[in-house]
């Protein structure tokens, strides 16, 4: 007995293989949605993760850090200083009457005893006229008394004469002699009016002041006679062989103002040409209204290339104590603790430590105490800083470089999370790129 196959339609199994073909593709569908989704969900979390350690690396402070680095071995200290003559003097006249002739003028070399000017004095002469017919008076009175006194004397212990009338005759001649001498001396002092009718140089140097012209009418107060009666020298001689300089130095500088000690003078027209000059004294006490010293200097001046009352920049150079370490006075931060500064530990985390400070050289500062050499300082830190606050270290600004000399500041780190630009650094007070409105 044969059997007969079984026959289905043509269009039924047709149909099974497109059933099966459309079930792989919904299932292929749901695996892609399931995979988007979960590709989604990691990747999302991943880019929060990301802003979240970005807006905490963007929360910390962005700080630059100095090393202390010791002091110079030497240090110097610039002040204005002012020149004067090794001698000045103010010619003034002593008699009065009128300027006949004045011979020297400003700039004019003159040697001791040179006539400066001369004073016409008619008041005087004839006072002096009269001294001396004076003394010729007294002179013949007491040739008189002599005679007298003599024949008197010739009489004594006769009937002619008393002794008391000798006596008198006697002391009347010793009186004309102290007349004459009275007299010789009112000369004298008259002759010694008369030689004050030349104004002379009393050294050798220069005329740095002539006040006075033909004619003008002066008086033995001392000077040319004003309305208000006051007195002003003719004439200023000064002595610029060798010159004075006189410095203020401030009170704390008192240790190395030593004679001897060595310095530089440089004029504001030429400051690229030092005089060497030296401490000769100081006033070895502090004025009181500016806490300074005065101190005196010297400087030969053999040329004459110096001129008195000129302004000069005084340097001077004394040996420091490179010990002591300093930092910039931006590092400093005054708190109502004292005077501190901000330091990083091994974790960036700030310390807030107390110094105590020591002079002040420029735009450093030296620090005596409170600091070490390997320490880490913040270099301009702000007044929000936080006892044990974290922050960040990074390099100064391109083409920016600090003052103060020490170890290099450590490089940023570029990317902290490993997240490409959206963990780069941002500064301080800025917003992420991530983040970015």
């Amino acid at each position: 007995m044969t059997t007969q196959p079984v026959r289905t339609p043509a269009g039924t199994g047709v149909k099974a293989g497109r059933g099966h073909r459309a079930r792989l593709l919904l299932l292929m569908l749901v695996v892609v949605a399931g995979g988007l989704a979960a590709y989604g969900i990691w990747s999302r979390g991943n880019t929060v993760s990301a802003l979240k350690k970005t807006a905490e690396d963007a929360a910390l402070p962005r700080v630059q850090v100095v090393s202390p680095k010791p002091g110079p071995a030497q240090r110097t200290l610039t002040l204005p200083g002012t020149i004067e003559a090794w001698y000045e003097a103010l010619i003034y006249a002593q008699v009065s009457g009128y300027i006949s002739h004045w011979y020297k003028d400003y700039g004019a070399h003159v040697k001791a005893g040179d006539v400066l000017a001369t004073i016409d004095t008619p008041g005087l002469d004839a006072q002096f006229a009269a001294s001396k017919a004076n003394l010729a008076v007294m002179e013949a009175r007491y040739k008189l008394a002599i005679i007298t006194a003599k024949r008197w004397k010739a009489l004594s212990g006769t009937q002619a004469v008393a002794q008391q009338d000798v006596d008198v005759k006697t002391a009347d001649a010793e009186a004309q002699d102290a007349q004459v001498e009275a007299a010789r001396q009112d000369v004298a002092r008259y002759q010694a009016m008369i030689n004050f009718k030349q104004l002379v140089a009393p050294f050798d140097g220069v005329v740095t002041a002539r006040r006075t012209n033909i004619g003008a009418y002066v008086n033995a107060a001392g000077g040319d006679a004003t309305l208000r009666n006051t007195a002003s020298s003719l004439f200023t001689v000064a002595d610029i062989h060798e010159l004075r300089i006189f410095v203020s130095v401030p009170q704390e500088y008192a240790e190395i103002l030593q004679p001897g000690l060595s310095a530089t003078l440089t004029l504001p027209q030429s400051p690229g040409t030092p005089i060497k000059a030296k401490v000769l004294t100081t006033a070895n006490a502090v004025a009181a209204s500016t806490r300074t010293i005065v101190t005196e200097l010297t400087v030969d001046n053999a040329n004459g290339a110096l001129w008195p009352g000129t302004y000069v920049s005084v340097h001077f150079t004394f040996p420091s104590d490179p010990s002591i370490l300093m930092l910039p006075e931006q590092a400093l931060l005054f708190r109502a603790q004292g005077m501190q500064v901000a330091v990083l530990d091994d974790q960036d985390r700030v310390q807030l430590r107390n110094i105590t400070l020591g002079e002040n050289l420029n735009t450093n500062v030296q620090v005596i105490a409170g600091l070490q050499k390997t320490d880490r300082v913040v270099a301009n830190p702000s007044l929000g800083l936080l006892e044990g606050q974290r922050v960040k270290v990074v390099e100064p600004v391109a083409g920016y470089q600090s003052s103060q000399a020490g170890s290099p500041s450590p490089p940023p780190d570029a990317n902290p999370a490993g997240l490409g630009p959206l963990a780069a650094p941002v500064p301080s007070g800025g917003t992420s790129p991530g983040l970015t409105r």
